[in-house]
C-alpha cells in the first residue's frame, strides 16, 4: 500500500469474535493480523511453565523483559507468536492460562514491553491490531477504530463450545459465566490501560451480527475513512 501504513484497531471485550473478525478483515485488506493477545499469554505460559507466582510483579516483569519472543508473518498473512522458538498452539489458550495472562497483563512494565514490540512491528508494515487497549494506548492516533461488543451471556455461549469442541477445559457453563465476567471486570478496572472507548471509536455489536455482517460493516467504514482521507 501507498502512504502512511494501514493500522486498524479491533478492541473489545473476550469472546466478542475480535480474532475472527480481525483476521478476516487482515485478509481482505491484504496486510498482516496481529494478535496481541497472544504476546501476553506467552507470557502467561511462561510464568505457568517455570512456577512463577503471577502476583509477583517484579519477577513477572523480569521475564517479560528476557522472554525470547518472535513475531513472524506467514504466508496466510497472520502473525505467529513463538515463544522460545516454537508456536503457541492451544496450549496458551488453557483456561488456566488465561487467568494468569489476565492477571499479569496488568503490570505497567509488561504492557510497555509488549506495546514496543506491537509498535515496531505494525508502524512498518501495516496491520489489523486486536486487543484492549489497541486504539486507547497503542495506537490511538489510527482512524481506524473498532470497538467489539456482544451480551455476557452471548459470549460465554460462544466461549464454552469452544472450549468443549477443542477439549481444553472441564469448566461448567456457571463457571465459565463467573470468570469471563470476573476478567471483564479485572480489564476494566486495572489501572494500566483498561479496557474503555472513547468517542473516535466505532462500536459494532457482534451479538446480533454474523461474523461476516461484522466485517463488511467494518470495511465499508474503512473504506469510506480511506476515501476522504488526503492523498
Amino acid at each position: 500500500m501507498k502512504g502512511e501504513p494501514l493500522i486498524v484497531a479491533i478492541d473489545g471485550t473476550s469472546g466478542v469474535g475480535k480474532t475472527t473478525v480481525a483476521r478476516r478483515l487482515a485478509v481482505a485488506l491484504d496486510v498482516p493480523y496481529l494478535e496481541t493477545g497472544a504476546m501476553y499469554r506467552a507470557l502467561g505460559l511462561k510464568v505457568d511453565q517455570l512456577g512463577v507466582d503471577p502476583v509477583n510483579q517484579s519477577k513477572v516483569e523480569e521475564l517479560a523483559a528476557d522472554l525470547d519472543l518472535e513475531l513472524r508473518r506467514e504466508e496466510n498473512g497472520t502473525v505467529e507468536v513463538l515463544l522460545d522458538g516454537r508456536h503457541l498452539g492451544d496450549r496458551a489458550r488453557q483456561p488456566r492460562i488465561s487467568e494468569i495472562t489476565s492477571a499479569i497483563s496488568a503490570y505497567p512494565r509488561v504492557r510497555r514491553i509488549m506495546v514496543e514490540h506491537q509498535r515496531s512491528f505494525a508502524e512498518s508494515r501495516g496491520a489489523v491490531v486486536e486487543g484492549r487497549d489497541i486504539g486507547t494506548k497503542v495506537f490511538p492516533h489510527t482512524p481506524y477504530k473498532f470497538f467489539l461488543q456482544a451480551p455476557l451471556e452471548t459470549r460465554v455461549r460462544r466461549r464454552f463450545k469452544q472450549l468443549q469442541e477443542s477439549g481444553q477445559s472441564n469448566l461448567s457453563a456457571d463457571e465459565l459465566m463467573r470468570e469471563v465476567g470476573q476478567r471483564d471486570e479485572r480489564d476494566s478496572t486495572r489501572a494500566e490501560s483498561p479496557l474503555t472507548l472513547d468517542s473516535s471509536y466505532r462500536v459494532v455489536d457482534t451479538g446480533s451480527r454474523s461474523i461476516e455482517e461484522v466485517v463488511q460493516v467494518i470495511l465499508e467504514e474503512i473504506q469510506q475513512r480511506l476515501m476522504k482521507s488526503p492523498a
